[in-house]
């Protein structure tokens, strides 16, 4: 884990993921704001399911596929390292990661909060809603570049089935009956704005441990 969450600073990869995050979530958020007036952060958190499918397989992409160019995976496979040990390094390098880019971000809700009476409770439902769907795309983009040869295919790979589960809940007007309750459940958005609401369910709880165990 240590090794892998220190690759990443020791190249541009997280600092143009980074700057490219916070520059996408503050205009999001402060266009708006600006224009409406109004102390809210709905706008962000709607969106951002979005921008971390795009976000969160770019940080994923080498973790196995650049190994494979390299040739160092066989390096590590000689090394007294289980599979399980290994995989669980890079996933919680990944996750860290999406912490750190997240951090930055608490200061939207403080700057929005001096010139309105913001609702707290949902912005701290949307945070930990956030940390879940993080755990759930590094997992998937962990999956996808574990299967690719080259870093572009496994971000290609990664963005489509993280952007599946981040955007069908926006096609359900096009279903009905069974299959919009199905898309509903896969659906990474819906629980996540579930929770970004400030409602714990079991349902979604179980969803966002079940995804990352999955793809693991």
């Amino acid at each position: 884990m240590r090794r892998e969450f220190r690759t990443y600073f020791f190249s541009p990869i997280a600092y143009i993921v980074i700057g490219i995050f916070l520059a996408t979530a503050g205009a999001i958020t402060f266009v708006p704001f600006f224009i409406s007036g109004r102390a809210e952060l709905r706008g962000f958190f709607s969106i951002l399911p979005i921008i971390m499918a795009f976000i969160v397989p770019a940080i994923t992409m080498r973790l196995y596929s650049d190994e494979y160019r390299t040739g160092t995976f066989e390096i590590t496979k000689t090394l007294p390292i289980s599979s399980s040990s290994l995989i669980a390094g890079k996933y919680c390098a990944t996750l860290l990661f999406v912490v750190v880019m997240l951090l930055p971000t608490i200061s939207y809700p403080i700057f929005v909060s001096s010139f309105g009476n913001l609702d707290w409770g949902p912005v701290v439902g949307a945070y930990v809603g956030s940390l879940f769907l993080g755990a759930a795309f590094c997992a998937i983009g962990l999956f996808a570049s574990s299967l690719a040869k080259t870093q572009i295919v496994g971000y290609v790979v990664g963005t489509v089935l993280s952007l599946f589960l981040a955007g069908i809940d926006r096609a359900l007007t096009l279903f009905s009956g069974l299959i919009a309750g199905v898309f509903q459940y896969v659906s990474a958005g819906f629980h996540f704005q579930n929770i970004a609401r400030g409602v714990f369910d079991s349902r979604d709880l179980i969803y966002f441990v079940s995804i990352p165990a999955l793809a693991l």
